[in-house]
């Protein structure tokens, strides 16, 4: 068995692949338009060989946002430096929910309120400001 994808329904395709392309840093794979079905699959990836991708699904119609379930826990990436990875993030406007006090983790939501927990690659940084002073805001 191999893993392939999480799928995602996003209310507004250009916020969420600004978002998860220009913010996170992922890569389209593949994008396709179903237009007897009025939707738009985008698939990202990492880049990286065998990774998995992510299904962000845009039906044009869709005018209401979806409902946020509590059972989808979040979305995990390790990154290279994550208190420079915040401040690109905050520079884009993206709020840190959980900012990486610890030198080690963080979690930020897409536009349509996914969880994205980033985590330091190796081991954590040290502690600094103005992370360590940042308090949570909202639900991550």
């Amino acid at each position: 068995m191999k893993y392939l994808h999480t799928m995602i329904r996003v209310q507004n395709l250009e916020n969420s692949l600004h978002f998860f392309v220009d913010g996170l840093g992922l890569k389209i794979s593949r994008r396709k338009d179903y237009p007897e079905g009025k939707y738009t699959l985008v698939f990202l990836t990492t880049g990286e060989e065998s990774a998995s991708e992510i299904e962000l699904t845009y039906n044009w119609e869709q005018a209401e946002p979806y409902s946020v379930g509590r059972n989808f826990g979040h979305l995990a990436y390790e990154v290279d430096h994550i208190y420079e990875f915040c401040e690109k993030l905050q520079s884009m406007g993206v709020v840190i929910n959980r900012p990486p006090r610890d030198g080690r983790m963080a979690f930020v939501r897409s536009p349509d309120l996914i969880s994205i927990e980033l985590l330091q690659k190796g081991n954590p940084l040290p502690p600094k400001e103005p992370w360590v002073s940042m308090p949570n805001i909202g639900e991550w």
